[in-house]
């Protein structure tokens, strides 16, 4: 795929307009420095030292410490000596070594849809501390298949994005955070591994973090542009504002024109060097609705807060294509497409009744405007399809308040066509921590959700009761028949509405788990 000319940004663009970030840029600034190291040595030097682990496992991560006293893994064995193995929530035990060392026990119980480094009780028991100079977390790892679950979990509890000011705020920014694993299997080349999963990680999470004001479509594609470049991307393609009216993308362009930084498609091609000219590739299409006030069907004002992490998918599949581009195992072409747009208010937004001419050849009545996510979703995997010689396309969204109803705060919710990805995704989740459920895929029962009298469908369900967020993934693949429906190709609709935040901050969750089915998908068969 040729690069395309990017277009340049309309005058409307400067931040100046819209409140932008006084230092130009929303990564900018981080929030604590963060590495992994094998390395212990610098314990000495740490204001906080935190050990994570099952009680079991801890010895490993003791020895790690031998530098800070003597019979230091003695001390700390004897002080949880007689504090039985927890066997639902985390307990935490502390001591004073030179520096505070608080030793964190993992629960024992752990059933088989769950991660057993307990992923979500290390990012909390983490994030729970406070500490202002250098702080090293060193974590025993159960098993080394669980290494990237132990080591993304870390990295998650110490956010990059902040606009707080004072000497606290500036403080933190100095603050280093050194993650040494610990264990049988712990090697350098698995730990090279995880090093970039967990930078692009804590990056998503930043991009989730910012504001609409600093993170407006414009400023998402300079900064995909850039991940790009410093990926060595094969190729790189914009179509934005009113080319992709001209070019038949009717979703994109009827979600987001009526915002001041206008909408854009961002294509990225990692093509690795093992690749075949005609291997399948295999697809990342991202939702990146940056704020969504609802557009005519506007949000209430409880439900608008919060709107500015609608751009969690695309978010994902950013820092997943920064990652797998660093892989050479890699045997299959790789695509990033993120669907950017904001779907705001104005007198010439999107209504409800309008017909929006899509890129698959499709019309759809909008009979809501706030649910826009799967119009320009669409858009994107109809690209995917027509052009990119797709054997797999993933999708994946903050799509619905339903998937928290059907799979909760901690499961992403899965809708695929093919049964083998049931079962082999929720094992890859697992196995890096971003944990995810199957929801039913009966294309036959949801169809018929979106019947319209005008059009060739309508963009929101009729029954609300009738599994609402497998519909919403179905109405994606229902613009890329006739892909979905020929033998072998595989399209994985992943919808990580609540997944993608704790409370105030984003999580990053989507860029270990899409790595991992890629790197998956992308293997040689057996």
């Amino acid at each position: 795929m040729a690069a395309a000319a990017v277009s340049p940004a309309s005058p409307s663009s400067p931040s100046s307009r819209t409140g932008g970030a006084p230092d130009g840029g929303v990564l900018s600034r981080p929030c604590y420095r963060f590495e992994i190291s094998a390395d212990a040595s610098r314990a000495t030097e740490c204001e906080v030292i935190v050990v994570v682990g099952h009680k079991a496992d801890l010895a490993s991560a003791f020895d790690k410490l031998s530098r800070l006293t003597d019979g230091t893994s003695a001390l700390l064995t004897a002080m949880i000596a007689d504090t039985p193995a927890p066997s639902a929530a985390p307990v935490v035990r502390e001591t004073f070594m030179g520096s505070r060392v608080i030793v964190v026990m993992l629960p024992e119980a752990c059933s088989h849809h769950n991660c057993p480094a307990h992923p979500h009780a290390i990012s909390k028991a983490l994030s729970g501390i406070a500490f202002s100079g250098p702080c090293m977390v060193v974590a025993a790892v159960h098993a080394p298949e669980y290494l990237p679950a132990y080591c993304v979990a870390v990295a998650k509890a110490f956010p990059m994005y902040s606009r707080k000011s004072g000497a606290g705020a500036r403080a933190s920014r100095r603050t280093a955070i050194t993650l040494v694993p610990s264990g049988a299997g712990v090697t350098e080349e698995a730990l090279d591994a995880v090093r970039s999963v967990c930078a692009s990680a804590r990056i998503a999470a930043a991009l989730v973090d910012a504001p609409a004001s600093e993170l407006h479509t414009d400023a998402f594609v300079d900064i995909a542009l850039k991940v790009a470049a410093d990926s060595k991307a094969t190729s790189t393609t914009v179509i934005r504002g009113v080319e992709l009216r001209d070019r038949g993308f009717g979703g994109l362009w009827g979600v987001g024109k009526a915002a001041t930084h206008l909408p854009a498609l961002v294509v990225l091609e990692h093509r690795p060097a093992a690749a075949a000219a005609d291997a399948p590739s295999i697809c990342l299409v991202g939702k990146g609705i940056v704020y969504d006030t609802g557009g005519l069907s506007i949000k209430s004002k409880d439900g608008m807060p919060g709107m500015k992490r609608d751009m969690g998918g695309a978010a994902a599949v950013l820092g997943a294509f920064r990652t797998l581009s660093d892989d050479v195992s890699l045997t299959r072409p790789v695509y990033a497409i993120l669907c950017l747009a904001e779907n705001s208010v104005s007198d010439v937004a999107m209504r409800p009744d309008d017909i929006l001419y899509m890129y698959s050849g499709k019309t759809v009545e909008v009979n809501n405007t706030d649910a826009e996510g799967r119009l320009v979703m669409a858009d994107g995997a109809a690209y995917a399809a027509k052009h990119l010689n797709p054997g797999a396309i993933i999708d994946i969204a903050t799509l619905t308040g339903a998937q928290g109803v059907a799979t909760g705060r901690h499961f992403a919710a899965l809708y695929t066509n093919n049964p083998t990805l049931e079962s082999t995704v929720p094992a890859i989740g697992r196995a890096t921590g971003e944990l995810c459920h199957a929801l039913p895929y009966c294309p036959e029962f949801f169809n018929a959700e979106f019947a319209s009298a005008v059009a060739d469908m309508k963009n929101s369900v009729a029954d609300r009761a009738n599994a609402q967020s497998s519909c919403a993934g179905q109405f994606v693949g229902a613009h890329i028949e006739p892909f979905v429906s020929t033998p072998g190709n595989s399209w994985l609709h992943v919808d990580m509405a609540y997944p993608s935040f704790v409370g105030a901050r984003a999580t990053g969750y989507g860029v270990a788990l899409l790595a991992g089915v890629v790197r998956h998908l992308s293997a040689p068969a057996e």
